[in-house]
């Protein structure tokens, strides 16, 4: 697949704009290129590259919206997709929330491409998959993992004027080794826009000795305990947490962020004087596209919590119109101050606690308390004098990010946390919380 170009994207967007006599038209065209290696008991099962395109016409008649899509270009294709949704806009029902498109928009570019990553081929890839497979049949282990790299586009237009297009790589790598017997379990997740940051042997290292290590796991108490929490184990947490600052569900009453008798938290101190979290798309570690894809609105450096206050929320064109708020662009990642303390460090000023390398299945019980439920996995250890004493069993726990960002007892050095499997692209520390709950055991490694 070519990646287009901005001029050649531009000439699309203008074609399809001047076929429609619609109020407004929003033009979406994205495509992407994805290549993928997956291997499992220390061979490799499949590999490929995927490719595709879409572009997505959005035209209003009053309030009356209709969208369709087509992944094809040439004129007869574009007035196809332009007269679906013109057909399906009449047949809508009005949308009293409907607002109209953006005026005409100045985006900031960030650096979302890397050459070096988009020229990433089937050799890197299946190298990457030779160092976890030889590695770990040289420690007698059995791996399992799944590398990604994309290279894409992304182009938003409006008949109001509004016009962006950027290019952006990114590279997803996750590995699970665990010993042949199936009782160790160790586990890795590596992300980056730029593959001069990514290292596929030092991950997978830290996944054997995380096996390794997990082999002869003891029996712990359920109980409250001081936890060391590694980036991956905390990001669901948060994620859940950050997704309650949507200022509608806050002001309706909906989430944690809602105050009694009406209205939301905005500027109450609700964490720890360490907690500091905000959005920043030209972060280099994580960056973003400039705008919001919903919205077209540009994105902006935001801090939704400072010094432990609640600093901004998330409002939508609609909400902030009704509540006479200035909208900007919705966050597309969530960064979390640090320090340069490494996670070791971190388990060596610990006289007693847990390790925990990763949660998982986690689900929201209450969303008023945003009170979870989840499981830890693929390594979990006992603490004591400042070192791994041994491998302990998993837990199911029941915890609040709330509650346990109020618990905080050091902040380690950020790490990159993106993929499918959060909400945002997050740089998120390994954090030191007294009081976790864990409420059972679980078998599972």
């Amino acid at each position: 697949m070519k990646i287009l170009s901005q001029e050649e994207t531009r000439r699309i967007c203008d074609r399809v704009m001047a076929l429609t006599k619609a109020d407004q038209c929003i033009v979406k065209l994205n495509g992407n290129r994805t290549g993928n290696i997956r291997y499992a008991r220390n061979n490799v099962s499949t590999a490929g590259l995927l490719e595709d395109t879409q572009l997505s016409v959005s035209v209003a008649y009053g309030k009356r919206q209709g969208t369709a899509t087509i992944n094809e270009f040439d004129d007869k294709s574009l007035e196809k997709v332009v007269r679906r949704a013109e057909d399906l806009a009449r047949l809508a029902p009005e949308n009293p929330e409907f607002v109209p498109a953006v005026g005409k928009q100045i985006y900031k570019p960030s650096e979302t491409y890397s050459k070096k990553t988009a020229a990433i081929d089937p050799e890197f890839r299946a190298q990457t998959a030779a160092y976890s497979i030889e590695a770990s049949r040289k420690s007698k282990l059995v791996c399992a993992g799944f590398f990604t790299d994309s290279t894409s586009y992304a182009t938003i237009a409006n008949s109001n004027g509004v016009f962006g297009h950027q290019e952006e790589t990114s590279l997803d790598f996750t590995c699970t080794v665990r010993t042949e017997d199936g009782r160790g379990s160790g586990w890795v997740k590596r992300s980056a826009t730029d593959v001069s940051r990514f290292d596929a042997r030092e991950a997978s290292a830290v996944a054997i000795e995380k096996a390794l290590r997990s082999v002869d796991a003891k029996a712990l108490e359920p109980g409250r305990y001081t936890v060391i929490l590694e980036p991956a184990a905390t990001s669901d947490l948060i994620g859940f947490m950050l997704s309650g600052f949507n200022a509608r569900g806050a002001d309706e009453g909906r989430s944690f962020l809602s105050k009694k008798g009406g209205g939301n938290r905005l500027g109450e101190k609700l964490f720890d004087q360490q907690v500091n979290i905000w959005a920043d798309p030209w972060n280099l570690d994580v960056p973003v596209l400039p705008w919001d894809d919903n919205t077209m609105l540009p994105r902006e450096r935001t801090a939704l919590i400072k010094d432990g206050r609640v600093a901004a929320l998330d409002y939508s064109l609609y909400w902030a119109r009704k509540q006479g708020v200035r909208p900007i662009g919705g966050h597309g990642n969530m960064i979390m101050a640090g320090t340069s303390k490494s996670t070791a460090e971190l388990i060596a000023n610990t006289k007693k606690g847990v390790l925990v390398t990763r949660t998982w299945y986690i689900r929201l019980v209450d969303p008023q308390s945003v009170l979870l439920t989840g499981l830890t996995r693929d390594g979990t250890f006992y603490i004591e004098n400042g070192k791994i004493k041994h491998p302990i069993k998993n837990f199911r726990f029941n915890e609040s990010p709330v509650s346990m960002l109020n618990n905080i007892e050091e902040i380690g050095k950020p790490q990159v946390i993106a993929g499918d499997e959060v909400q945002y692209s997050m740089l998120i520390p390994p954090m030191k919380v007294r009081d976790f709950n864990f409420t059972s055991l679980s078998d599972a490694v």
